[in-house]
């Protein structure tokens, strides 16, 4: 067997399997999947590992068996590239690697069970995504579907919902255990759900425009409140932020930096070796509609950035303790990343960056050291490289004086447009 086998698994289970399907999964010398699809095949003799530990430990374990020429079985929940496990796979095998085998999706499936057409749909995942996010783009669309967790429940979002403008009796249904006996449809209003707890695997579907009632005839709707997500002046003071050692990207290297990665709406911002997460705070504040990483491998740091995310709330920011490129596995892709410097580690860094950043998407790096901006030059020949000198005044004596900052070098990237893409 020389691909990993990749199948989709509904809420049937074995059920939803083909007699060959069930048969490759019977004879897989390592499967790996969540808890709940390991559950479906206890039979299998072969070595079972739980995505519980982690896609990185997983795909590490996947490798060994395909190069073992072992057969190995990822069970996934429905359309594996679908929000699924398939899409951090492919991060780490080619194509040609994998073989994809899909089941329905729970979208799908909730609005099979709604008799509801959904080729105009809008489908949108909650998975450790910030709210904020969600409600922008529920308001934005007149058909809705939403992957929940334990976290972002129906509940929770009807309410953000509300909160958001959109009136208390509009229209949703809740899915819950699709395609599995338990299954079953709540419709009701926002107000309603709002109230409600509900099973926890489920899709929450949201019509923002008109619905169908019994008869078959649309019902117009009042249309819902823009969201407004307003930014906030960057430039907080540096003396503001907690933080060790002066590990921080002072004030006027964050505002030239951020000028330089513009980051938009809807996009996904790197702050990679946050520190004290000053950039990544910044960027939040400044772009509420982007979705913002701090990746910080040092508990102190990480404290700081914590007690500083309490100081200057920014509810599309996320904290990611670990050591990169590791801990960015899971994360998605990015429009714009910024570096602060990281010694031997800055070569591996700049490498992952230029992978995983979408086209046109924009890299900035903040260095202190010749030696670092050696190492960036290597990487990106063609950056563009400033040297930034700031000097700041400081009373003396009644008078004034230049207090002269460490030089920063300040190089600014940008990833080519695909073929087809850009004005070029």
């Amino acid at each position: 067997m020389d691909k990993i086998l990749v199948i989709g698994v509904t809420g049937a289970g074995r059920e939803s399997l083909s007699a060959a399907q069930l048969a490759r999964v019977l004879q897989a010398e390592l499967l790996v999947g969540g808890d709940r699809q390991l559950s479906y095949f206890p039979e299998c003799a072969g070595e079972r590992l739980s995505l519980r530990q982690g896609i990185v430990v997983a795909t590490r374990r996947l490798r060994e068996a395909l190069d073992a020429g072992q057969r190995a079985v990822v069970l996934a929940s429905g359309d594996p590239l679908c929000y699924g496990v398939g899409s951090s796979l492919r991060r780490s095998f080619a194509a040609e690697e994998l073989e994809i085998v899909p089941a329905p999706t729970s979208y799908q499936l909730a609005f099979a069970a709604l008799g509801e057409p959904w080729h105009d749909a809008t489908l949108l995942s909650a998975h450790g995504r910030p709210l904020a996010e969600v409600v922008r783009m529920v308001c934005a669309a007149t058909k809705v579907a939403i992957l929940t967790d334990d976290l972002h429940t129906p509940a929770l979002i009807a309410q953000a919902l509300l909160d958001a403008g959109m009136p208390a009796d509009r229209p949703c249904a809740i899915c819950e255990n699709l395609g599995e006996p338990e299954q079953r449809i709540v419709r009701t209003s926002l107000a309603d759900a709002a109230k409600q707890t509900f099973a926890a695997l489920n899709v929450l579907v949201v019509w923002s425009e008109r619905v169908p009632q019994g008869d078959g005839h649309p019902v117009a709707l009042s249309p819902c409140e823009p969201v407004t997500l307003s930014p906030i002046q960057p430039g907080i003071p540096d003396a503001n932020f907690s933080t060790t050692g002066h590990l921080l990207t002072r004030r006027e290297i964050r505002l030239l930096s951020l000028a330089e990665l513009a980051p938009q709406p809807g996009e996904v911002f790197w702050d990679l070796g946050a520190g004290s997460g000053a950039v990544s705070i910044e960027a939040a504040r400044w772009q509420p509609a982007a979705t913002v990483y701090a990746i910080e491998r040092r508990s102190l740091m990480c404290e700081h950035i914590r007690e500083n995310m309490r100081r200057f709330p920014a509810p599309n920011m996320h904290l990611v303790q670990g050591v990169a490129p590791a801990a960015c596995a899971d994360l998605p892709d990015p429009h714009a990343v910024f570096i602060g410097g990281s010694g031997g580690t800055l070569a591996e860094l700049i490498a992952l960056v230029q992978r995983r950043l979408h086209p046109g998407g924009r890299l900035a790096l903040a260095l202190v050291t010749l030696e670092s901006l050696q190492i960036a030059r290597d990487c990106l020949p063609d950056a563009r490289v400033a040297q930034v000198q700031v000097s700041v005044g400081t009373p003396i004596l009644g008078m004034l004086r230049l207090e002269a900052y460490n030089p920063v070098f300040l190089l600014t990237w940008q990833a080519k447009f695909e073929i087809g893409q850009g004005d070029e």
